[in-house]
């Protein structure tokens, strides 16, 4: 598995540690479409067989990690049979994800909404720069969280809290998202990337037997909690993708105004 297997995605070694970097070459701020969402679908499932390395490190790439789903790619998916496909492909990728053996390092170095929030929450140990911001703004393009925010976010910061956030997209700064639990360390920007590296290494060195298969242990949790929450959310998602409400959100955005939601 080399970069060239990818379009939007970069793969570099060092030493014991592979690095993954979010790097779409038609979006300066790696929004999800077609081709990102695909290459990710791709990746976990790729990491899953890799044996040449201890760790992982995966972050973004022109400052930000990724903003999720792009609203234009959004007015693509007006079909029973588009919306399907990429939930299903979007299933597939959560669950590869936590059936890869080695421990992956997110290191937020920008922006992470939607999908890629949860993404970087799903992996083992998060880094986040401290002007990063995180969220699961679903919600504001009037769908159903559907990404697995549903599960992880419950997880880690509990009920209460994990809805007000989910409930309206509010995004969460990396101090904010570190004092809650929703991640790791929040650290300077400048020293982000050494720092996600050197944890990443710190894992590299470890008994490799024991650190994976302890993290696959934990993943029983989170699976447990996914199976609970993920196929009612990505159902409840599917049908608010063809409603009005999301194509007014949709429109709104594009014309930079405020939405009109009534409920269909």
């Amino acid at each position: 598995m080399t970069s060239s297997d990818f379009r939007c995605l970069r793969l570099d070694r060092d030493g014991d540690v592979l690095r993954v970097t979010i790097d779409h070459p038609d979006s300066k701020i790696n929004a999800v479409d077609d081709d990102l969402h695909h290459d990710l679908t791709a990746l976990f499932r790729h990491l899953k067989q890799v044996d040449d390395a201890r760790a992982i490190l995966l972050t973004g790439s022109k400052g930000v990690f990724s903003v999720g789903g792009d609203f234009d790619w959004f007015k693509t998916l007006d079909s029973p049979r588009r919306v399907f496909d990429l939930h299903r492909d979007a299933k597939q990728m959560i669950w590869d994800l936590l059936d890869v053996q080695l421990p992956i390092v997110a290191a937020v170095n920008g922006h992470a909404m939607g999908l890629a929030a949860n993404l970087a929450l799903f992996c083992d140990v998060i880094f986040m720069g401290e002007s990063a911001l995180i969220a699961d703004p679903h919600v504001k393009a009037g769908i159903v969280a559907g990404d697995g925010g549903t599960a992880i976010w419950p997880m880690t910061i509990g009920p209460a809290r994990a809805k007000e956030y989910l409930l309206t997209g509010d995004p969460l700064t990396a101090r904010d998202a570190e004092r809650l639990g929703l991640i790791n360390h929040a650290v300077p920007d400048d020293e982000l990337d050494e720092a996600a590296m050197a944890f990443a290494k710190r894992l590299a060195a470890g008994a490799p037997m024991a650190v994976q298969y302890t993290k696959l242990a934990v993943n029983k949790l989170i699976k447990e909690a996914l199976s609970v929450s993920f196929d009612a959310a990505t159902g409840y998602e599917m049908v608010t993708m063809l409603s009005e409400d999301h194509g007014e959100a949709i429109e709104s955005f594009l014309n930079r105004r405020p939405p009109e939601f009534t409920g269909r």
